[in-house]
Formats: structure tokens, C-alpha cells, sequence
């Protein structure tokens, strides 16, 4: 059998690291295409490293020159413009174009739960959001007119050992430490699913050259559902904190802290209970093997073992001060 290229733009990112191990373990050829100026996750010996800025068109035109792939999986495109010029640079070269999309686009507030890949896609909350939405009505109308053969991937909270999931990041663990309150919204019971990037990468490349997959989107999240609560539960007891918990309504974060509000409002506000089904017809015997209880312990040791890691932001320290005080 003749070996499968992938070419992945991006390849350093949280979730597009751990596709591209997967992908290698699995046996794909693997170029990964970006600025090579990441060193946080290194890529694994047997990855192609193509350096280019997926921002400037013509130096994807050169770079890519004379290549082919059988499957490109773009981490980095986010607007329609950007989009745009990936199809034109970079589409010509590959069999399939898979876009990483967002479940932050889904309907918000969901009218029905659990969330398929057919709950509208509405978010006035997020520009993030209305921007992935925008991207993939550009994309439904190019695989349409037989311009591109596209497969739309939508994640949920993805993580790895480097990402902390509450707002402010490693303060709140740090606080946790010394004993500090720290502020969850609403009552802390609504339900959220948290998958870690390995368990995501093992769903995402069985998408890569199936047939059933062109034209369609998938979502990808982990079956455990946890309450804010016990997300940032499981934290503290990975950092050996102490969890003193104040909660605010959303309204009232948002008007302490404005920067929160597409996060709050257009995401972490509302119920993430999905319906996964459809990527397991494709990615045969899937499940999820990390509850985030290990997650929190992986991402607590990753940042014990360098002190540089362990950053407290003061300004996201003394808005917590003010958020639990009275």
C-alpha cells in the first residue's frame, strides 16, 4: 500500500500537535506547514517541516510548489478572508481540505440539547464564533460548485497538559495553592465537556481520506460531562489546593471583567452536552480514555516541572481579589 500524505497547517498548536503524532503513529506521511518559531511542542523526527507564514499567499504558493497531498488539515484559518486565500494557495495541492471549526459556533442559547451537527449555528456573542461561521458557509458553497472536497471538524473544549480551563489560567491554580477564593459563574452545576487532545487526535484522523467524511461535519468531544464545579475540583486536588469557591453571575463577571463575555456569553455559560455519534461511524470503537481528572494532574505537573511555566498574571490576580471580595 502506497503511504497517505498529510500535510497539517498549523502542527504546534494544542490540538494540532497531538493529530500529528497520532497521525504519524498511524502511519501517514506528515508535513507540517508553519512559521517554525514554536518550540513549546516539537515535532516528532519523522515530520516534514515546511516553514512559511499561512498568512502570505505567495510564499504558501512557493513553498507548496510541485507538492501534492492526499489530505490537508488547516488549524490556522479562522476568518473568510484567510480562507479564501488557504483555497486558492493551498487546496489545489490536496485531495481534501479538512477545517477545524468550533462547537462555539452552535446556537447559543442551545434550543435543545444534546447538540448535533445539525443545531443551527448562531452565536451573536463570539466574534470568534460569527467568524467560523462565516468560514464555513465560504467552504459548504465551494465544496458545492466542486472547487474543494471539504470536511468540517467542530471540537469543543479541547486541552493538553499546557492549557488551564478556567479564565485567568494558571492564577486560579496558583490561588487554589495559597488558600485565595476563586470565581466560577453562575451556581458552578452547569455541565461542560472537556477532551483532551489525545483522545480528540485518536476521533480526528480516522476523518483523514474517508469517503463518508467528504461534505460532512463531525463533532469531536469527550462522552464525560463534568460541572464547573468539579472541573475546578479536580484541579485543586491535582495542585493540592485548597477550593474556596464564589460564585457570580454572569452578568456580573461580565461587567467586571468585559474581556470574558464572548468566552462567558457566547460559550462556557451555556450547557456543552453533544452528541458525538456521528465521528464514531467513522472512527470505528472511539471512546475517550483521559477523564480530566488525569488531564488536571498532567497539567499540574507539566507546569511544576518549570518554574518559568507557573506565571501569575497580577491584573487577573487582583480581579479575582475584587470579584470573591464580601
Amino acid at each position: 500500500m502506497t503511504q497517505k500524505s498529510l500535510l497539517v497547517v498549523g502542527g504546534t498548536g494544542q490540538i494540532s500537535a497531538a493529530c500529528v503524532r497520532e497521525a504519524v503513529r498511524v502511519g501517514w506521511s506528515v508535513s507540517v506547514l508553519n512559521r517554525g518559531s514554536t518550540a513549546s511542542r516539537p515535532l516528532p523526527d519523522e515530520v516534514e517541516s515546511i516553514v512559511a507564514d499561512v498568512r502570505d499567499e505567495e510564499a504558501l504558493v512557493a513553498a507548496l510548489a510541485g507538492r501534492s497531498f492526499d489530505s490537508v488539515a488547516d488549524f490556522l484559518t479562522f476568518t473568510p478572508d484567510e480562507l479564501r486565500s488557504v483555497l486558492r494557495a493551498v487546496v489545489p495541492h490536496a485531495d481534501q481540505y479538512v477545517f477545524i471549526g468550533s462547537a462555539a459556533t452552535y446556537q447559543k442559547p442551545p434550543a435543545a440539547l444534546p447538540i448535533s451537527e445539525s443545531t443551527p449555528l448562531f452565536n451573536p456573542w463570539s466574534p470568534y464564533a460569527r467568524d467560523k461561521i462565516a468560514c464555513e458557509r465560504l467552504l459548504r458553497d465551494e465544496h458545492l460548485a466542486g472547487r474543494v472536497r471539504a470536511t468540517v471538524v467542530r471540537p469543543s473544549h479541547t486541552y493538553d497538559r499546557t492549557h488551564v480551563p478556567l479564565l485567568g489560567g494558571w492564577t486560579v491554580v496558583e490561588r487554589m495553592r495559597r488558600g485565595a477564593p476563586v470565581v466560577l459563574h453562575g451556581d458552578g452545576t452547569s455541565m461542560w465537556a472537556m477532551t483532551h487532545a489525545d483522545d480528540f487526535a485518536r476521533a480526528f484522523v480516522p476523518l483523514l481520506g474517508a469517503p463518508e467524511a467528504s461534505g460532512e461535519a463531525f463533532n469531536i468531544m469527550s462522552s464525560e460531562l463534568l460541572t464547573w464545579n468539579q472541573i475546578a475540583r479536580c484541579l485543586s486536588d491535582a495542585a493540592g489546593g485548597s477550593l474556596h469557591v464564589v460564585h457570580r453571575t454572569t452578568h456580573d463577571l461580565v461587567a467586571a471583567a468585559p474581556e470574558w463575555d464572548a468566552d462567558l456569553r457566547g460559550d462556557r455559560s451555556h450547557p456543552a452536552l453533544f452528541d458525538s455519534s456521528k465521528v464514531r461511524e467513522v472512527a470505528v470503537g472511539w471512546e475517550p480514555r483521559v477523564p480530566f481528572a488525569e488531564g488536571a494532574r498532567q497539567i499540574v505537573a507539566w507546569h511544576d516541572a518549570d518554574a518559568s511555566r507557573r506565571v501569575v498574571d497580577p491584573e487577573v490576580d487582583a480581579l479575582y481579589d475584587r470579584l470573591t471580595a464580601g
